[in-house]
C-alpha cells in the first residue's frame, strides 16, 4: 500500500522506538516525515536511517520555545503537513510514596504539557482532511501501582483525542489515540533492568499476564497508526484504539 504518497507527517519522539518505526513505516508507504527528539545523535542516527524522505529538527516538548521553533520551521519549508504522530513522551515507574516533585513535574511536562501545545500550534498547519494520533498507554486505563503518574499523563492525552476532535471536526480534522500494550521494544532494558536475565524475566512476566501470552510487536502497533492516520479510517473520529492482546479487555 502506498497511503502516503504526497503526505508528510510530523513524528514527535521519532527518533527511537515506536515513533522511528511509524516514520520508517510512512517512508515506506509513500510519504515523507519530520522527525523529533531531544538527542542529537539519536536523532542523527535515525535520519540517516529513515533517508532522504526524513528531516529531523531536535526538539524538546516539553519546552514551548522549541515547539514554536518547530512549527516556525514547518510552516517557512512545508507550509502545511498531512498529518502527525504526537509520540513524544518519558515514563517513570516507582511506588506512590516514592515519586518525587521532579518525577511529578517532568511527566506531565512532556507527556501532557508537550502533547497539548503541540496538537495547538500544529493546527494552523494541518491541512484539511489531516489525521492526528496521539500515543496513549494502557496505563491510563489500568489500576498499576507503579504507574500513578504516567497512568495519569496517558489518561489526560486521551481525553485530547476528545476534545480536539470536538472542537476541529468542522475543519475536517480527526484526533485519535492508540493505546500500546506491552510492546517488545529496547526500553525494556532501560527500566531497572540491568542484565540480560532481568530483562527477559520483566518481558516473560507482562507476557505471561497477557491474554494472548506474549508480547506485540511493534509493526503491530505501527500498522495501528498508520490506519488512522490514513484515509482508511475517515469515519474514526475521539476514538482510542488499544493494541495490547486484549490486557485492557478480558
Amino acid at each position: 500500500m502506498q497511503r502516503f504518497t504526497g503526505k508528510t507527517v510530523l513524528v514527535t519522539g521519532g527518533n527511537s522506538g515506536i515513533g522511528l518505526a511509524t516514520a520508517q513505516r510512512i517512508i515506506d508507504e509513500g510519504g515523507k516525515v519530520i522527525i523529533t527528539g531531544r538527542d542529537e545523535a539519536t536523532l542523527q542516527q535515525a535520519e540517516k536511517s529513515l533517508g532522504e524522505n526524513a528531516e529531523a529538527v531536535k526538539a524538546d516538548v516539553g519546552k514551548l520555545a522549541d515547539i514554536d521553533r518547530l512549527m516556525a520551521h514547518i510552516g517557512q519549508k512545508y507550509r502545511t503537513i498531512d498529518g502527525l504522530f504526537a509520540n513524544a513522551g518519558i515514563a517513570e515507574f516507582k511506588p506512590i510514596d516514592q515519586v518525587t516533585e521532579n518525577d511529578f513535574d517532568s511527566m506531565f511536562d512532556i507527556n501532557v504539557k508537550g502533547v497539548f501545545f503541540t496538537l495547538q500550534k500544529a493546527i494552523p498547519l494541518l491541512a484539511e482532511g489531516s489525521a492526528v494520533v496521539i500515543n496513549a498507554s494502557v496505563a491510563g486505563s489500568m489500576g498499576g501501582g507503579l504507574s500513578s503518574v504516567y497512568g495519569a499523563t496517558k489518561a489526560a492525552v486521551r481525553s485530547m483525542a476528545r476534545t480536539f476532535s470536538g472542537a476541529y471536526v468542522s475543519r475536517g480534522l480527526r484526533f485519535n489515540a492508540v493505546s500500546p500494550g506491552p510492546i517488545d521494544t529496547p526500553i525494556w532494558g532501560r527500566m531497572g533492568n540491568t542484565t540480560p536475565e532481568q530483562v527477559k524475566k520483566t518481558k516473560d512476566g507482562r507476557a505471561e499476564m497477557n491474554p494472548m501470552k506474549r508480547m506485540g510487536t511493534v509493526d503491530e502497533v505501527t500498522a495501528a497508526i498508520a490506519f488512522l492516520l490514513s484515509p482508511e479510517s475517515s469515519y474514526i473520529l475521539g476514538a482510542e484504539l488499544f493494541v495490547d492482546g486484549g490486557v485492557t479487555q478480558l
